[in-house]
């Protein structure tokens, strides 16, 4: 299967570097910046979930009304949101979408931000009610006859869900890196997502997802989808000046009690933070272009690990988890709107046409190599 885009929805011009306190929806941004999304060539975009959030739904459709094919994942918590009313608003969602809808578990990896919610449940308890949750959307989706459930976190009777997904079905999401988000992503997902870490940590999660799929008798695998920052500029000296710069307005925001780590403030529970702290704190720089300072920065509060360089470097970075099986990449930078259209410029053509190249030639990269990607321009010449 192809290589495909995700990017992030903003329904503003408010962003990690320069925060709009009590910015609202934007509509105007959110259908350009949606639009921007699709003309860049991206496959999916993300809507994001928080306590403190908009919608996700509402910004979904939104998102397909004016756009014809990038696809909205939404982000959906489990105490937010029954089941059965969810299996229908997300089959109602991919019918007004024509078949674009994708949803994302966020089972919860804090305890203060579930709480906010009115979610006490444990860790384990928050995943075994995901588990609960999927395949009751899967058996909502899967027939319009009546079923009944009488399980650990829900309970009903008689329900059908008149309300069919396009394609039969909806793609489910999980991500995490723990051992609970291993067993319940493995067993039950389509996709799963990590955050961008190091090509070994990242091959070694792969591979305990692949166990749990083994485990839990599937045939198959999870598509998995690996996220990053890129910071990108014409030479890799303006790269990473331009990277020092937004690690100073990180700091500084976050200094001054703004943006998501004033949210988080304490040491992170979930454990893809602590794996990205504890990565940063091995180093700032892995691999071919893995730069971890804005993890440590933010105290890893989300996805917050860059690639930087060139173009072409971070291309040929991106392909490095490519060989390792990652087959979904989400991209996002700091100033979402430029960063948008500079990816669909000059960052997502060179990875499409390395991946047409090898298609062609029946070539594939090697992991091992660190030289950026053979300049395939027009005044170029290939060298491999």
């Amino acid at each position: 299967m192809a290589v495909e885009f995700i990017s992030l929805t903003y329904p503003n011009a408010s962003n990690e570097l320069s925060p709009i306190p009590g910015a609202q929806i934007d509509k105007d941004y959110l259908v350009r910046y949606a639009r921007a999304v699709e003309d860049a060539g991206f496959d999916y975009t993300l809507q994001p979930y928080g306590s403190h959030s908009f919608d996700p739904f509402i910004t979904a459709t939104t998102l397909a009304q004016y756009t014809e094919r990038v696809k909205p994942i939404v982000a959906l918590r489990p105490n937010n949101i029954h089941p059965t009313y969810a299996a229908k608003t997300l089959a109602t969602l991919d019918q007004v979408s024509g078949g674009r809808a994708v949803v994302h578990f966020i089972s919860g990896g804090n305890d203060a931000e579930q709480a906010r919610e009115g979610d006490f449940l444990s860790k384990e308890q928050r995943y075994a009610r995901t588990e609960e949750y999927i395949r009751i959307l899967r058996r909502a989706w899967e027939s319009d006859e009546p079923f009944d459930w009488d399980g650990e976190h829900y309970r009903f009777v008689g329900y059908s869900n008149g309300v069919r997904p396009v394609n039969g079905t909806i793609p489910v999401s999980v991500g995490g890196s723990s051992a609970e988000a291993y067993r319940v992503g493995g067993a039950l997902a389509d996709i799963f997502g990590l955050w961008g870490e190091p090509l070994k940590e990242t091959q070694e999660q792969i591979d305990r997802i692949a166990a749990a799929a083994d485990a839990a008798g599937r045939t198959d695998r999870p598509r998995t989808w690996v996220t990053f920052r890129p910071i990108i500029a014409p030479t890799e000296e303006l790269a990473w000046a331009k990277a020092a710069t937004v690690l100073d307005a990180l700091k500084r925001n976050v200094s001054g009690g703004v943006g998501v780590r004033a949210r988080y403030p304490q040491e992170p529970q979930n454990v893809g933070s602590q794996r990205l702290l504890d990565i940063a704190a091995r180093g700032e720089v892995h691999d071919r272009a893995l730069w971890t300072a804005p993890a440590a920065a933010t105290n890893a509060a989300g996805a917050s690990t860059a690639l930087v360089g060139t173009p072409e470097t971070v291309a040929a970075a991106i392909l490095d988890y490519v060989d390792l099986g990652a087959d979904l990449v989400s991209i996002r930078g700091y100033d979402n709107l430029n960063d948008v259209i500079d990816y669909g410029r000059y960052l997502l053509p060179l990875i499409r046409e390395e991946l047409a190249h090898r298609e062609a030639t029946g070539r594939r990269g090697e992991v091992v190599a660190q030289e950026p990607l053979p300049d395939r321009s027009p005044a170029g010449v290939a060298t491999s």
